[in-house]
């Protein structure tokens, strides 16, 4: 049954073999004519293949499934590499687009995607599987898409921070440290215990 539902979810995706798509939002727009009201759709649509490499478009045109092959075509032109850390992101971004802020925070194991539909859509196609996310200003959309895009973008891993400033952010694994274990200290009652016996001796 799994098997089966894959192949259709293949069949399903118009963005290739590779990528995956989620439309994220569909709007009608009316034009009133001599003859009447016309009709054309935009398209919001997220590509990507949930293993570090997403994109976005957005499509226009007078049927909604070209509407959102143009919005596929589009997001397949820029996509882009996301450094991951295992199923979450290396470090904490905040970026803003227009009237919409959006934090992004790494988050533990067994998280999950704590984000609304849109910045969602964004970050499942990326691979981010644990995740903290928060909007501030416009809930907008295609807003919250380009600037949680943006965000993703700004990631860097720890070789490239390290590359960038010279220096080393971590120790190697395998590598004993060199500083000196400091001697235990015994307790004040352990200490007590010793003096006590070396007077009864003397008695």
């Amino acid at each position: 049954m799994a098997d089966a539902h894959d192949r259709g979810r293949e069949r399903d995706s118009r963005a290739g073999d590779e990528l995956e798509e989620i439309v994220v939002k569909v709007k009608r727009c009316a034009k009133v004519v001599k003859g009447g009201k016309r009709f054309s759709f935009n398209a919001l649509v997220v590509v990507g293949d949930r293993r570090g490499r997403v994109g976005w478009g957005y499509g226009k045109a007078n049927e909604v499934p070209f509407a959102v092959n143009k919005g596929i075509q589009e997001g397949k032109k820029g996509l882009i590499e996301v450094p991951l850390v295992r199923t979450t992101i290396p470090h904490e971004v905040r970026q803003k687009h227009g009237a919409t802020e959006v934090l992004i925070r790494p988050a533990c194991e067994g998280t999950g995607i704590k984000a609304g539909a849109a910045a969602r859509a964004v970050l499942e196609l990326a691979g981010v599987n644990n995740v903290l996310t928060k909007v501030f200003g416009s809930t907008n959309p295609i807003n919250v898409v380009k600037a949680t895009f943006a965000a993703l973008s700004k990631l860097r891993p720890i070789q490239r921070v390290e590359e960038i400033r010279g220096v080393t952010l971590r120790e190697p694994l395998g590598k004993a440290s060199s500083a000196p274990r400091a001697a235990a200290v015994p307790a004040a009652g352990e200490q007590a215990r010793p003096a006590q016996a070396a007077e009864g001796a003397e008695r």
